[in-house]
């Protein structure tokens, strides 16, 4: 189905549905790669992923509006649908959904879904509602698509951590894959909002990882954990990072600490300049 130009485009359910109800009337699998667009390499080895374990790849390419919050980016937020087509040329990508809002949502938003014990937390407790605009695109997305397996980026950790809690919890037949983060040959997560840094906040912005990586030896070696998030977190401000939060939970519970944990996983959310970044890095601990 796929064209010489690229991957086929669909805007509506219903032509998605009646590509899709062909795609497995010829025995294919599907696979489905949920983005906001902007696509970058991370984008694309999602796609990557979602093609060695799936027949037929779809991408989805839609701005949610329920994940941003009143002050957030949501108008200036780019959209890229053309170039992102030529980038998913050159990739297994099959078909394109890029519904309107009102597609998505055709009575406004009278239903939601919410998973309290993780959405409150971190990056939701600095974003209230985010996570619940996250699990119900999400939830309507995985109905329309019904794929047998949906990618998503571990550069997104609570949010991944969101979306396998409701995908078990609601029973939805789909198998839910982490792929590694794609970084930088300097560290830095690749990220769309990476666009908002300079030359010089970008350079600065590599510190994260190098953050999450100094915690995480100390965590395996089990010394001066304490003394070392702290001193991160002075180095941080000091290049001027404005920290959301530098912390520690359990890898496989973000709603649990680390302590009693077989691994962990290190989070960071903090502002540079006109980005929010954010990173994490998991650490198999032995007790």
């Amino acid at each position: 189905m796929k064209s010489d130009q690229g991957p086929v485009v669909f805007s509506t359910v219903s032509d998605l549905r009646d590509f899709l109800a062909s795609t497995r009337s010829r025995g294919k699998t599907i696979g489905f790669v949920p983005t906001m667009g902007n696509l970058h390499q991370g984008h694309l080895d999602l796609v990557n992923k979602a093609a060695e374990m799936a027949d037929v790849v779809i991408v989805s390419i839609f701005v949610n509006p329920m994940q941003f919050g009143p002050h957030e980016d949501f108008d200036a937020y780019p959209r890229t649908l053309e170039s992102d087509c030529k980038a998913l040329a050159n990739h297994p990508c099959d078909a394109v959904f890029s519904p309107t809002v009102r597609e998505m949502y055709p009575k406004g938003v009278n239903t939601e879904i919410d998973v309290p014990s993780l959405s409150t937390i971190l990056c939701g407790h600095h974003r209230p509602g985010h996570f619940k605009g996250v699990a119900t695109v999400v939830t309507k997305l995985l109905n329309i698509v019904q794929p047998d397996v949906a990618v998503f980026g571990n550069k997104d950790y609570q949010q991944l951590q969101v979306i396998r809690t409701m995908v078990a919890d609601l029973l939805i037949p789909v198998s839910i894959v982490g792929a590694d983060t794609t970084r930088e040959p300097s560290g830095l997560a690749m990220s769309s909002r990476n666009a908002y840094l300079s030359k010089e906040e970008k350079d600065t912005a590599s510190m994260l990882y190098a953050t999450l990586r100094t915690i995480g030896a100390a965590l395996q070696k089990d010394t001066q954990v304490s003394t070392t998030m702290k001193n991160e977190k002075q180095r941080l401000a000091a290049a001027g990072f404005v920290l959301d939060y530098l912390e520690i939970k359990d890898a496989q519970d973000l709603s649990k600490s680390y302590v009693e944990a077989d691994s962990a996983v290190i989070l960071v959310a903090a502002k540079l300049g006109k980005a929010r970044l954010i990173d994490n890095l998991v650490v198999e601990l032995t007790h």
